[in-house]
């Protein structure tokens, strides 16, 4: 969480230092994640969370600071993850570190168009 939110303040200010930063915290997490899993030798490890901590961070990207939006971004964002909702599972599927975080980084995308769609709309 508290990654996530400094990234959402250096966004108020810089919001493509802070995109470009978040596709290098994404290609790192799966260069962290492909070795992990090669020295695990397990396909998806569970002890590895740095695709959760992507996912979270894509999911509450440009998140205002309040409670609601960033516990909806939570909360869709795990639902997502859970439900590996298309394509997902297919994503899961690929080699490494790369399928272990990219259907976390598509949770991430669904939930952040969600709560961006309620914020833009002020449901939130």
């Amino acid at each position: 969480m508290p990654i996530s939110l400094a990234l959402n303040r250096l966004a108020e200010t810089a919001p493509m230092f802070a995109l470009i930063l978040l596709v290098g915290l994404t290609f790192g997490a799966i260069k962290i994640s492909t070795v992990a899993a090669e020295i695990l030798a397990t396909k998806d490890p569970q002890i590895i969370v740095a695709d959760e901590i992507v996912g979270f961070m894509i999911a509450n990207f440009l998140t205002p600071l309040r409670w609601a939006p960033l516990l909806l971004g939570f909360l869709l964002f795990r639902i997502f993850d859970i439900a590996k909702v298309y394509p997902a599972a297919r994503l899961e599927k690929l080699p490494g570190g790369t399928g272990i975080v990219l259907d976390d980084v598509l949770a991430g995308i669904y939930a952040f168009v969600i709560v961006q769609t309620f914020l833009y709309w002020r449901w939130l």
